[in-house]
């Protein structure tokens, strides 16, 4: 609530709806246990602990191997071939794992762009009502627009997209 001068309460105005979905909770919802899975093996692999993991497993095989604990607990003697074997089909495993996960990441950027494009539509539409209501140019509004966005790009050393520009606002 909040109080006019003359003391009389008058009631604050209801917090605005907003329309648009949050870009996390449409992803979420696509998200399966595989997909879970396959982000925390990607996460997990692409951390200095999968590193130092692999130091401390290549020493111990490879010093094994060499003999150090005795000829009996040789498995893989030099070149290491199960090793090799091993680390090719981490490998191939790991790498797929990546591609899902930037897949999935594809998927999330382009649920991002739709909403964010959306958000923008809705501005833009707003705006327009809004600049109408208070009686502006829209043409006006519109020919400014275009000189500062082409100043802008101008000083970013930025070309113009080769897409032609909307039309004028929509009219109501």
């Amino acid at each position: 609530m909040t109080c006019h001068c003359d003391g009389t309460a008058v009631p604050s105005p209801p917090p605005p709806v907003v329309r648009s979905p949050h870009e996390r909770a449409v992803f979420a919802r696509g998200r399966g246990a595989q997909d879970r899975v396959a982000d925390a093996i990607t996460a997990f692999a692409g951390s200095m602990a999968f590193v130092y993991v692999h130091i401390v497993w290549f020493a111990v095989w490879i010093l094994l191997n060499e003999g150090l604990a005795g000829r009996g607990a040789v498995f893989d003697p030099f070149p290491f071939g199960l090793l090799t074997m091993i680390v090719s089909l981490e490998a191939i495993f790991l790498s797929t794992f990546v591609m899902v996960s930037q897949n999935r990441q594809a998927t999330r950027d382009n649920i991002r762009a739709d909403l964010a494009f959306e958000t923008n539509v809705r501005s833009e539409v707003w705006s327009a009502h809004i600049g109408r209501a208070l009686g502006l140019d829209p043409e006006e509004v519109e020919r400014n627009v275009r000189q500062l966005v082409a100043e802008s790009r101008a000083r970013m050393g930025v070309t113009p997209p080769a897409v032609t520009p909307a039309a004028e606002p929509p009219r109501s």
